[in-house]
């Protein structure tokens, strides 16, 4: 059943697309940065573990994303 999103509970669409102005986005990887080196810092021997295997899906992520805003 697909849900009416006039009617009253219609369910939240996490997908959306949106638009954000550059100091929105500014502040929204500042934040994932923020919260990025406090997990590193905070559970450095655990994550320390797996750091091959996160630099690599790093730069395959940053590649592709990279790559994409080239080619619009």
């Amino acid at each position: 059943m697909i849900d009416d999103l006039t009617k009253k509970g219609a369910r939240m669409n996490i997908f959306k697309t949106f638009t954000l102005k550059w100091w929105q986005t500014s502040l929204f990887k500042l934040g994932m940065l923020a919260l990025g080196i406090a997990i590193g810092a905070h559970w450095h021997d655990f994550f320390g573990n797996y750091l091959l295997i996160l630099t690599i899906v790093a730069a395959v992520s940053l590649a592709y994303v990279s790559y994409a805003w080239w080619m619009q």
